[in-house]
């Protein structure tokens, strides 16, 4: 172990469902209430910034993992990439941890509701949905998964030429002086080409997650959550509208809602202090503590 910014961090590797080896930075004491961080998908653990170490500071036992089949994380050989999948996958580290909080982004959200109904309805004491509901824009969709299959195969010559796909990509976020976070969430390839940190197949193969027709059935699983539940939108999100959110609160009655100002689909990474802080009012108001 070693001490980070002045919290305890260690790298873990929890077991997926099948086998798979999962890697995760956990900060803080492993025997405090855990916050498990679940990214996107096409993103990595590093996608939280500090959220994860700021809730280890208020007490709590931080876990930010790589899914299977991105970052440090497994990759399926058969392509196993089903919703399903990655929700038994995050039953599996809930079960290992104390009275867990989940925060999940786009796919991480909808695995945690997922695991609801894979592993049980109590698996998590509470869920933080980040811009994501059952119900996403079409077009918004379309959109992302365009930015992920491009290049996926032939990747880019220079993390610059990276940075510049991402610019255009997201026009509203700020391109960043340093290229060291962006390197995290790339791998150098033995042609000296940078490609993304996940497996090509969570796009390509026939077992990949898709929200095609599955809206009311993750409805179904979600109007069967009776923990606190917490909806993240940002404002610009591409991927749910105002009438998604609004109909998510309709439909998931035990819901909070929080509205993003300048915040696309990533918030954390557009408004990374306003996120966090959503996330630390929302758990503070349930009197979950340590």
């Amino acid at each position: 172990m070693s001490d980070i910014q002045d919290v305890v961090h260690e790298v873990r590797t929890f077991s997926g469902f099948d086998g798979l080896d999962l890697v995760a930075d956990c900060f803080g004491d492993s025997g405090n209430q855990a916050v498990i961080f679940a990214h996107g998908g096409g993103q990595t653990r590093y996608a939280w910034g500090q959220a994860a170490k700021t809730l280890a500071r208020k007490g709590f036992y931080s876990v930010a993992f790589d899914s299977r089949g991105h970052g440090d994380s497994n990759w399926c050989p058969d392509g196993n990439y089903r919703l399903s999948d990655y929700g038994k996958d995050m039953g599996n580290i809930a079960r290992s941890l104390n009275n867990p909080i989940v925060v999940g982004a786009s796919l991480g959200g909808l695995s945690a509701i997922s695991a609801t109904h894979e592993v049980g309805e109590g698996i998590f004491s509470a869920i933080v949905l980040v811009d994501v509901t059952p119900r996403m824009d079409i077009g918004g969709v379309s959109k992302v998964l365009g930015f992920m299959g491009d290049k996926v195969e032939q990747g880019f010559p220079s993390l610059e030429a990276a940075a510049d796909a991402i610019a255009t990509y997201l026009p509203h976020r700020k391109k960043p002086k340093s290229l060291d976070g962006l390197a995290k969430n790339l791998r150098l390839g033995d042609d000296g080409r940078y490609r993304w940190h996940w497996d090509p197949k969570f796009v390509n193969s026939e077992n990949r997650p898709t929200m095609e027709g599955h809206a009311d059935r993750l409805y179904g699983m979600a109007s069967q959550i009776h923990q606190p539940m917490l909806l993240i939108r940002g404002q610009m999100s591409e991927l749910v509208t105002r009438e998604s959110a609004e109909e998510f609160l309709q439909r998931v009655p035990n819901a909070r809602y929080v509205d993003i100002e300048d915040a696309g689909h990533m918030i954390a990474g557009d408004k990374n202090d306003v996120f966090t802080q959503s996330v630390v009012t929302f758990v503070n108001s349930l009197g979950m503590t340590n």
